[in-house]
Parts: structure tokens; C-alpha cells; sequence
């Protein structure tokens, strides 16, 4: 397109960016099965060394899957997970993947409180740091539970020395959401410092923010579904999509656990199609990691009142 002098129009890297070409990000949280809040009752922390361990194997066909594909990604890395498998996290950096981290315990941060939340982050943390001589930039609560009564938690990250968080989820969920928080990157001013926030996508539709590019949304919606909101966030809402996967969702072999029907259906349901649509997916868009997707823009500003 040509202005009336003939001339081409400014180019808006945001605006003018082909769909098919914007950077998303995908992110993967380095867990293992029995590691779900959902099962907390079943498998309590206790337990988990007697259980069948996965979480190594699952996570280098990730990697597998990534370098097929020529796609770097964010690891969120559990504690726990790399205490036990240290040449899983070296694996993980080596091959050019961002780490970050997802706390040691994977407990929920309203069920700890502020002095073992803070002891949680900081553990994990400092494995990661000491394994690869390098400052961890990024976290991820368990199960994004960071919300309204427990903003504190971001307060703790900031004196922690984080540089962003991605665990607040604008919607509307049993064990999770801020329905009112801003769908996209922010930094978040509280009394303490700043940090950037970076929400897991949704959709804006009909006044409510709908998931639409992870975990269970994205392992059981019709793969179609996924794309057409992933385009839609490109074209329409100028912004890369935010997606998030568990190494364990392609494991349809896993051990089953007894656990009650609300959990075995968001557990349990159609691992076995994950290994398909995350190849699609990885086919048709373009990813890498947050640092790298947002390392040259600052986002606007914003604030946030603690509630209880």
C-alpha cells in the first residue's frame, strides 16, 4: 500500500507484523504427573519418591520435539525435579531454552503463606542459580495461585530480585484467576518495586476472558479451535499468544491415579492426541522464550489492590 505521495507508509513492527510471522511464546512447566494440586489429597509430598518418576523422559521428548522443530522455549522447572535430575536442567540451558523457575514443592501459594512461600522460591531458585552459574529471571507459581489474597506473593518475588512473573490467570476458575487483571504483559507497580507480569493468554469474548493456549484448554479443544484464537490474538489483538504445556500431558502411559472424577477428566483426557497437536502447533506457528519475545519493548504500566 502506497500513500497519495507515492511513498510507502511507515512500518508499525507490532501492527504491520504478517500473523504468521509474529514471535509467540511457549512455555513449559517442568513437573511430573503426581505432581497436580488436584492430587494433593492422593499423593501428599511425602510419597512422591516411592511413586514411578517421568518427569526426566517427558521432558527430553519436549526437547526432542522443540529441536525438531527449531523452537526455543521457557522452562518453568520444579525444585523437586531438578534436584533429582541436575543433567535435566544443564540439557535444558544447553540447548539454548530459557529457564526459569516454578518453585520446589509445586504447593499451592495460599496454602503455604508469605514465610514458606518465600522459603519455597528461594530454594528452588537457588538450585537453579548454583547448577548453572546464571540469574534466574522468571517464575511460575503452582497452578497460578497467585490471586487476590495473595498479592503478597508478588511482593515477595520483587524482594527476591525477579524480573517477571507469569502466574496471575485473568479468568474465572475453582483454583485459580484474577477475572479482572489485564490479559496482557503489564508491569506491576506495588510499594515495594515493580515486576512484569505476563498472564497466560484468553480471549475476550462476550465480556468474559476465556483460556484458549494451554494445559488441559489446549490438550482437549479440538486443535482448530486453538489456532483460529492464536491467529486472533495476532491479527486482531497485535500481541504474541502466551501458551504453556506439562511434559506429563504426553505421556498417556503415565500410571493412573484414584483419584475423583472432576480431576481424572482434567488429568486423564486425550493425552494421547498431545504429541499430534503440539506438533501441528509447533508447524504452523513461530515461538520462543518470554525473555527473548519481549526483550525489546516495555510494557505500560499498571497497579493492582490487594483484596482478601
Amino acid at each position: 500500500m502506497t500513500t497519495r505521495s507515492g511513498r510507502c507508509p511507515p512500518r508499525n513492527p507490532m501492527t504491520d507484523t504478517p500473523p504468521q510471522l509474529m514471535l509467540n511464546c511457549l512455555t513449559i512447566d517442568v513437573e511430573d504427573y503426581f505432581h497436580t494440586n488436584s492430587m494433593d489429597a492422593v499423593v501428599p509430598p511425602q510419597t512422591w519418591d516411592a511413586l514411578p518418576q517421568r518427569a526426566e523422559r517427558n521432558t527430553y521428548r519436549v526437547l526432542e520435539l522443540l529441536a525438531e522443530h527449531d523452537t526455543k522455549a521457557t522452562f518453568f522447572v520444579l525444585g523437586w525435579v531438578a534436584e533429582r535430575h541436575p543433567h535435566l536442567v544443564g540439557d535444558i540451558v544447553a540447548g539454548g531454552h530459557e529457564l526459569a523457575c516454578h518453585g520446589h514443592l509445586h504447593r499451592l501459594a495460599y496454602d503455604l503463606g508469605p514465610t514458606e512461600f518465600k522459603r519455597d522460591v528461594v530454594r528452588a531458585r537457588d538450585l537453579l542459580q548454583d547448577m548453572t552459574g546464571s540469574k534466574v529471571e522468571g517464575y511460575r507459581a503452582a497452578s497460578y495461585s497467585i490471586v487476590p489474597s495473595t498479592m503478597w506473593a508478588i511482593d515477595i518475588l520483587i524482594d527476591c530480585g525477579f524480573g517477571y512473573d507469569s502466574s496471575i490467570f485473568p479468568i474465572r476458575h475453582d483454583l485459580y484467576g484474577i477475572p479482572g487483571f489485564d490479559r496482557f504483559r503489564v508491569r506491576l507497580d506495588r510499594p515495594r518495586g515493580s515486576i512484569v507480569e505476563i498472564p497466560p493468554s484468553t480471549l475476550r469474548i462476550g465480556g468474559m476472558n476465556l483460556p484458549m493456549a494451554g494445559g488441559g484448554y489446549f490438550r482437549i479443544a479440538p486443535y482448530s479451535l486453538t489456532r483460529w484464537a492464536i491467529r486472533r490474538l495476532n491479527r486482531v489483538d497485535h500481541q504474541p499468544a502466551v501458551v504453556y504445556i506439562h511434559p506429563w500431558e504426553l505421556d498417556p502411559d503415565q500410571p493412573r491415579l484414584d483419584v475423583g472424577r472432576r480431576t481424572r477428566l482434567r488429568h486423564y483426557s486425550r493425552l494421547e492426541a498431545m504429541d499430534r497437536k503440539l506438533r501441528r502447533l509447533l508447524a504452523e506457528f513461530r515461538f520462543a522464550p518470554l525473555r527473548d519475545v519481549f526483550a525489546d519493548s516495555e510494557p505500560k504500566r499498571a497497579t493492582y489492590n490487594d483484596t482478601t
